[in-house]
C-alpha cells in the first residue's frame, strides 16, 4: 500500500512536469481504486468522489472516452459499497455503452469481474459466479496478476455463500498461490480464511484449524500498529499532495484571470485572501489527517475486541447445535419404540376403552415427534446444513396435495378453503419442492389452526415473466384471530405464538412461522404479514421458479394411487438394529406385510449375513457400536452392488440423505416411522 501510494505520487509529480493530463487522470482514478480496496478501515465515500470527480473532469476535458468508462466503473463499485444501487447499476451501464462502442476486450472483461462485485454484494451469488467466470482471462496493463487473484477469491466467496465447498476451495486455493507468488498480503488473508471456511464445511476439521492458525499469523503480520501507523500516514502524505495540487491548480488559474484584467489593489487584496483561506485549510486538511490516524489506530483496537467477542457467539453457537441435534437424536430412538408399539397395539383390535388411551398415546408420541422434528429443522437452519434444491416439480399439484391433506383439520374448526391458482402457471416448473411444501403446510394449518367458521384463501399469482422463469406471488389469507401489532413484531421469533394464552389454547410448538421465514430466506425471498386482531391475517411471499422443456418428464408428476400390499410377495429381508426393543417392533412391522427377515446385532453380523444369504433388501441402522451402518454397506457393496439398502436412522444435525445415498444406501427412512409411509417406500424402491 505504501509503495503504491509513493508511485502514485512520482506519477503526479512526472504528470505535472510533462503536462500529460491523462496520466494524471489515472493516478488519481487508481488512488480511488486503493481507496476502494481498503475493507480494512472505514470507507469514505466523499473522499473517493473527490479523486473521481477531479479525474473525470481531466478525461472530459482531453475527451478520454476509455479512462472515462473505467471511471464510471469506479463511480457504481463507490455506490455499490455506499449501498447505493440504483447508481452502481446506472453507472456500469454507462461503462458497459463505452467499452462496447471501442470493442475494449480486456475493458469489458474487467467490466464482468466488477459486475461479479455487484452482484456479490447483494447476495446474487449464481450471478455473481456467472460474471466472474466470463471474465476470465482477465488482464490490465498496472497488475494483471493482482485482478487475476481477486477474480478466483471472489469466485471462492460466491461459491461458499451457495454452500458449493469443493468449488469454493479450488478458487481459494487458486487465489493463495497466486498471493504467495506475488505477495499480496490482502489476497493471502482472505483466500486463507475461506480454505480454512471450505474445510469446515467439508467437515475436515484438521486442515480447517491449520489454515486457521495461518490466517491469524497473516492477520497480525498485516495489521501490526507500526504497518498501520505507516498506512495512515502514507494516505495522509497523498490526500496532502491530492489537495496541495488542487490548490495549486486554483492558484494557477487565479494568476491566469489576474494576468487578464488590471492588477489592481481590490484583485491583490482578494488573492491574498484566498491564499490566506487555502492555507488555512491545508493546515487543517493536516491536522485533520492526524486525527484520522489516532482514531484509526483506536479502531485496530475495538475490531480486535469485536473478532473475540464474535469468536466466543460462534462457539456457544455450535455448543447449542450440538447439544440440540444430540438431544433429538437420542429422543427418537424411545419415540420409535413408543409409535411403533402403539400402532401395533392399535392394529390387534384392543377393546374400545384401550383403544381409546391408545388413541391417546399415539396423538402425543406424533406431537412430541413434530417437536423434535421442528427442533432439529430450525437446528440445521441455524447451522447451515440445509441447502436448496433444484428438481423438477408440479406447483398445482404441491397445492393441491397440502389442501386435501389438512382437509380434516378444515373439518374440526368447520372451515372452508379456497384454492386459486393462476391459469398461466405451467405444469412443470424447477424448484425446492420439499422446502416449497413446508413452507406452505405450516402456514395453511397454522390459518387453519386460529380460524373457526371461516375462509382460508390461497392464491398463486404470476407477476413477472420472461422466457426462462417466472416470478409468482403467494398469498394465504384467513378471517381468524388475527395479530396485534405489538405480537407481530416478534411473530417469527422461535417458540413465539404471540402469547402464554394463545400457545395453551391453540397448541403448537411455536416453531413454524421461524421454520417458513427461515426457508424461504434460503429461496432468495421474503415473507410479510399484514393482520388485524380479530379480523383476520394475510401472510404474503413470492419464488422466483424456472421454466422446463415441455417434453421433460417429470419425478415429481409420478404418482402412485394404488393401495400398498406386499403380503403377495414373500419378501426376506435382513434387519441390522443393535437395540432390542427396535428390533421386536421393525421386525412385527414387517411381519404385518408377510415378510420374514433375520436379524443382526451389529454391523460386522450385517456382512456376514449378507455374503452368506440372498435378500430382496437390506433394512441398516447407521448408529452401531463397533462399526456404523454406513461403514458396513461400504463393505457389503464390494461384492453386492444390486440388492437394495435401506437406512433405517434417527436423523441428527449432521445427517444428510444425499450423504446416504452417496455411500451405497437406495433410500432413507427416518426413525420414528409411520409404517404407511414405510410400506410405499419398499414397494417404490422393489419395483
Amino acid at each position: 500500500m505504501n509503495r503504491a501510494l509513493e508511485k502514485l505520487t512520482n506519477i503526479l509529480d512526472l504528470s505535472d512536469s510533462i503536462q500529460d493530463k491523462k496520466s494524471k487522470a489515472k493516478a488519481y482514478m487508481l488512488r480511488a481504486e486503493l481507496s476502494i480496496e481498503e475493507n480494512y478501515k472505514s470507507f469514505d465515500p466523499q473522499k473517493i468522489k473527490s479523486y473521481l470527480k477531479r479525474a473525470e473532469e481531466i478525461q472530459i476535458e482531453i475527451n478520454d472516452s476509455l479512462g472515462l468508462g473505467y471511471n464510471y466503473v469506479l463511480q457504481a463499485l463507490t455506490a455499490t459499497r455506499n449501498t447505493s444501487y440504483s447508481n452502481a447499476d446506472k453507472h456500469f451501464s454507462d461503462a458497459e455503452i463505452i467499452f462496447d462502442k471501442y470493442q475494449s476486450t480486456d475493458d469489458i472483461n474487467k467490466l464482468k469481474y466488477y459486475r461479479g462485485l455487484f452482484y456479490l454484494s447483494q447476495g446474487i451469488n449464481g450471478r455473481a459466479i456467472e460474471r466472474f467466470e466470463n471474465s476470465l482471462p482477465i488482464n490490465d496493463p498496472y497488475q494483471p496478476n493482482y485482478l487475476r487473484a481477486k477474480v478466483h477469491l471472489n469466485l471462492a466467496k460466491a461459491y461458499k455463500n451457495i454452500k458449493q465447498y469443493k468449488d469454493a476451495k479450488l478458487n481459494a486455493e487458486t487465489a493463495l498461490k497466486i498471493g504467495n507468488s506475488y505477495n499480496f498480503p490482502i489476497i493471502k488473508l482472505e483466500s486463507t480464511l475461506i480454505v480454512s471456511d471450505t474445510y469446515a464445511g467439508l467437515n475436515d476439521l484438521e486442515n480447517a484449524y491449520n489454515f486457521q492458525n495461518s490466517y491469524i499469523k497473516i492477520k497480525d503480520s498485516i495489521y501490526n500498529a507500526e504497518r498501520m501507523q505507516s498506512m495512515a500516514e502514507a494516505n495522509a502524505y497523498f490526500d496532502n499532495e491530492f489537495q496541495k495540487r488542487h490548490i495549486e491548480e486554483l492558484e494557477r488559474d487565479n494568476n491566469v484571470e489576474s494576468q487578464k484584467g488590471k492588477r489592481n489593489k481590490l484583485t491583490s487584496i482578494l488573492s491574498s485572501a484566498l491564499l490566506i483561506i487555502i492555507s488555512l485549510l491545508t493546515i487543517s486538511l493536516y491536522r485533520n489527517n492526524q486525527i484520522k490516524v489516532k482514531t484509526n489506530n483506536l479502531l485496530l483496537k475495538k475490531n480486535s475486541e469485536l473478532q473475540l467477542a464474535k469468536d466466543n457467539a460462534e462457539k456457544a453457537m455450535k455448543a447449542k447445535a450440538q447439544f440440540l441435534s444430540t438431544v433429538t437424536h437420542e429422543l427418537r430412538t424411545p419415540l420409535y419404540a413408543v409409535t411403533g408399539l402403539t400402532h401395533l397395539l392399535l392394529e390387534e383390535n384392543p377393546s374400545e376403552s384401550q383403544k381409546e388411551h391408545l388413541k391417546s398415546l399415539k396423538f402425543s408420541g406424533d406431537y412430541l415427534l413434530t417437536f423434535i422434528n421442528d427442533i432439529l429443522q430450525v437446528n440445521k437452519i441455524e447451522a447451515r446444513k440445509l441447502a436448496v434444491e433444484r428438481a423438477p416439480l408440479n406447483l398445482k399439484k404441491i397445492l393441491n396435495d397440502v389442501v386435501n391433506s389438512l382437509t380434516q383439520t378444515s373439518k374440526e374448526n368447520n372451515n372452508k378453503i379456497v384454492l386459486d391458482i393462476d391459469e398461466g402457471i405451467p405444469e412443470k416448473l424447477i424448484g425446492d419442492y420439499l422446502k416449497m411444501s413446508q413452507v406452505f403446510i405450516n402456514l395453511i394449518s397454522n390459518a387453519l389452526k386460529f380460524t373457526k367458521d371461516g375462509i382460508v384463501n390461497i392464491s398463486a399469482v404470476i407477476i413477472e415473466e420472461n422466457d426462462t422463469e417466472q416470478t409468482i406471488q403467494f398469498e394465504i389469507k384467513d378471517n381468524g384471530i388475527g395479530i396485534s401489532q405489538v405480537m407481530q413484531e416478534n411473530i417469527f421469533d422461535s417458540f413465539s405464538q404471540g402469547s402464554v394464552q394463545i400457545n395453551r389454547k391453540y397448541g403448537g410448538t411455536g416453531l413454524g412461522l421461524t421454520i417458513v421465514k427461515s426457508l424461504l430466506e434460503l429461496l432468495e425471498s421474503d415473507i410479510q404479514l399484514k393482520s388485524k386482531l380479530g379480523v383476520g391475517s394475510t401472510f404474503c411471499f413470492s419464488l422466483v421458479l424456472n421454466k422446463m422443456e415441455p417434453e421433460t418428464i417429470s419425478d415429481a408428476e409420478i404418482v402412485d394411487e394404488e393401495k400398498t400390499d406386499l403380503k403377495s410377495r414373500g419378501f426376506k429381508v435382513l434387519l441390522v438394529e443393535d437395540n432390542k426393543i427396535n428390533q421386536v417392533i421393525t421386525k412385527k412391522i414387517i411381519a404385518k406385510q408377510n415378510m420374514t427377515c433375520d436379524i443382526a446385532d451389529d454391523g460386522y453380523q450385517a456382512i456376514d449375513y449378507a455374503r452368506s444369504n440372498r435378500y430382496d433388501f437390506i433394512l441398516m441402522d447407521i448408529h452401531m457400536p463397533g462399526i456404523s451402518g454406513i461403514e458396513a454397506t461400504k463393505e457389503i457393496r464390494k461384492f453386492d452392488v444390486s440388492t437394495p439398502i435401506i437406512a433405517l436412522t434417527a436423523i441428527s444435525l449432521d445427517d444428510n440423505k444425499d450423504d446416504f445415498l452417496k455411500d451405497g444406501f437406495n433410500e432413507v427412512i427416518s426413525k420414528p416411522f409411520d409404517p404407511e409411509v414405510f410400506y410405499k417406500k419398499i414397494s417404490h424402491i422393489l419395483s
